[in-house]
């Protein structure tokens, strides 16, 4: 089993296998979300910023919640994976601003809320969350096991 940890950015996704691990860093108002099948222990993490895809061109599908999760499911079908046998577990969605009104007003909120409806649209179950409040999160994913670790500031350690 190797140590390697492969870290996922802002709008960004990777799969691991085998014992890999997963990190995504400043999951602020984005979330973050781990696919894993069990059977093949094959895990993955996108790390989305806005809850729908309405740009013209979609030239990042990981930047959204619909086409990132979307995608994601099609590139671990091609890995190997089955669909009845992955779960979801997510994280972020924190308030870090306090805007009033506006399009970015509770994109935290409307991101969670845009993954759990895809996740449900698309039969995955989702196992676990933590999203909401007003700090930012470390995501962190072992590939072997389908656990994981949130950190945040002046948090305790949550274990998933």
């Amino acid at each position: 089993m190797s140590e390697d940890k492969f870290v996922v950015g802002i709008a960004d996704m990777k799969l691991a296998q085998r014992g890999d691990k997963l990190i995504t860093y400043a999951l602020g108002s984005c979330i973050g979300i781990c696919l894993y099948d069990p059977q093949i222990k094959l895990g993955a993490l996108v790390h989305i910023m806005l809850p729908l895809n309405m740009e013209a061109g979609r030239k990042n599908a990981f930047k959204y919640a619909d086409t990132g999760i979307r995608e994601t499911l099609a590139q671990m079908a091609v890995a190997g994976a089955n669909r009845t046998k992955i779960t979801a577990k997510i994280a972020g969605g924190a308030t870090m601003f306090a805007l009033t009104g506006g399009m970015l007003g509770n994109i935290g909120q409307r991101n969670a809320e845009s993954v759990r409806q895809v996740l449900k649209r698309e039969g995955i179950p989702l196992l676990w969350e933590d999203v909401g409040g007003t700090v930012a999160r470390t995501m962190e994913f072992d590939s072997a096991t389908g656990a994981g670790t949130i950190r945040s500031y002046g948090q305790p350690v949550k274990n998933f």
